[in-house]
């Protein structure tokens, strides 16, 4: 008797291609891209979408939110060994014969009715330290860009797995059909030009279906390349072609039970319906001169993080579910001053506006902002005294507002050299686990199978929610 040939992912991929045609073109399957998963949220959530501002390359907490008036007196003398233990330390500065203390290269005050800590280089950032939770305790066990950007946004140093952004895409889904649940944008900063290398695993899916993945919208020319349809095609003919295509590839998909033959479908008729949305959310002549004057003059100009902060504003507008910006340039491992200095002049305005723009908007309250980089930078010079600062995972500072955030507060101590956490520390994938349970969403109960394991947007870890910062 011939066995009957079954599999779990044979079941999904001729589901997926009931699903992919049933007679209509608009095709929005493929896990669910539309409505995301029917166990979701866990609970009531406080924030609809993400918009997670990420400075790659370490962005000094010793320079730019954690104030620490002991340094001015220990400036230049060598950092004592009961401080740094026996953390490991870059190749960079292993060699060392002497870690100089290097102190703050401008001043930290407390800003605002609530006092948030922030630094003279911030002044627009500094004009909205009531609306802000400042975590000056977060940690990682990355001292290497690379693993450090992938186990921010992956919740593992190996790449491979499904970034943050595909994680929610997956789970939640889209509210807007037209758009991608998660988009991607990119800037180089004066800081240090060229800045650490993006990879585009960072906004990958991994194992999830990959259309779940971020979609990159490029700085100049056209956003979303091969969009545009080519010469002698009209729009009627493009949808006859696509529709043509769909059924094919259905046929194709009962054959072999791939659910990513549904994925492509999705993925056609997704680019179908961009032709008319993408255009449309990136022309701003509808921007009155008022927006360009907060979030400033950078924004006319494609491509830059400024241009970048208000597209986002007008994707939170449309629903689109995660939005990130990457922004390198924050390596100062030289130059600090200037570099810093320059940095953060292309990051202040555009951070500071697009929080004050989605608050006169009243979308603050449903949109959890999130800033920072992958770790922060030692207090100890790299080389001569002021030269520079090194890689340093084990306490650096981050913000997040809105989507259910308590604003006005600081979280964490650390020691009076920036290098220790002393009271509350928080862990990469604990910010994890709060974005996601501002979002309605249980990082432990949130699971994908795959391999024969449930994974986690936040691995096997212990993990927690850190309650103290919500509102």
């Amino acid at each position: 008797m011939a066995q009957s040939k079954f599999s779990r992912r044979g079941f999904l991929g001729k589901t997926a291609g009931t699903l992919a045609y049933m007679g209509t073109p608009s095709i929005i399957s493929a896990g669910n891209q539309a409505g995301g998963l029917p166990n979701l949220p866990h609970h009531k959530a406080t924030a609809k979408r993400v918009i997670y501002l990420f400075q790659s390359g370490g962005p000094s907490h010793i320079d730019l939110f954690d104030y620490k008036p002991t340094l001015e007196k220990l400036h230049g003398t060598n950092l004592p060994d009961s401080v740094r233990g026996n953390q490991r330390v870059t190749g960079m500065t292993a060699g060392q014969k002497q870690f100089l203390v290097n102190k703050t290269v401008s001043p930290i005050k407390p800003r605002g009715q609530s006092g948030v800590t922030i630094s003279d280089l911030l002044p627009y950032t500094s004009g909205i330290a009531d609306d802000i939770c400042l975590v000056k305790s977060v940690h990682t066990e990355a001292i290497n860009h690379d693993p450090g950007i992938t186990f921010i946004n992956t919740g593992s140093q190996i790449p491979g797995l499904p970034s943050l952004g595909a994680w929610c895409n997956y789970g939640l889904g889209s509210n807007n059909r037209d758009m991608p649940g998660y988009i991607v944008m990119l800037s180089q900063g004066k800081g240090k030009n060229p800045g650490q290398p993006i990879f585009s695993r960072l906004w990958g899916s991994g194992f999830i279906p990959s259309s779940h993945q971020g979609v990159q919208l490029r700085g100049g020319g056209t956003p979303i390349l091969y969009l545009d349809d080519p010469k002698g095609i009209d729009r009627k003919s493009r949808r006859k072609m696509l529709d043509d295509i769909a059924k094919l590839n259905a046929m194709r998909l009962d054959q072999s039970g791939d659910p990513e033959i549904a994925t492509r479908n999705f993925q056609y008729d997704m680019a179908y319906r961009m032709q008319a949305s993408a255009p449309e959310i990136t022309d701003l002549t509808d921007e009155p001169e008022s927006t360009f004057k907060l979030y400033g003059e950078d924004a006319r100009i494609p491509g830059t993080y400024a241009y970048n902060c208000l597209l986002a504003r007008r994707m939170a507008e449309r629903d689109v579910r995660f939005i990130q910006l990457f922004h390198r340039g924050w390596d100062q491992h030289n130059s600090l001053v200037p570099h810093l200095t320059a940095q953060c002049k292309d990051t202040d305005q555009a951070s500071a506006a697009l929080v004050t723009d989605l608050k006169q908007r009243g979308m603050l309250d449903d949109t959890l902002v999130i800033w920072g980089g992958e770790f922060g930078r030692s207090v100890y010079s790299q080389g001569k005294i002021n030269a520079g600062r090194d890689h340093h995972g084990r306490c650096f500072s981050m913000w997040m507002a809105g989507g259910g955030i308590a604003s006005g507060r600081m979280h964490g101590e650390t020691d009076d050299f920036c290098y220790n956490i002393t009271k509350d520390p928080v862990h990469i994938r604990d910010l994890t686990a709060t974005a996601l349970h501002c979002l309605g969403i249980n990082d432990k109960r949130f699971t994908f199978k795959h391999q024969g394991l449930n994974h986690t947007p936040t691995g096997v870890e212990p993990t927690k929610v850190v309650t103290q910062i919500l509102a």
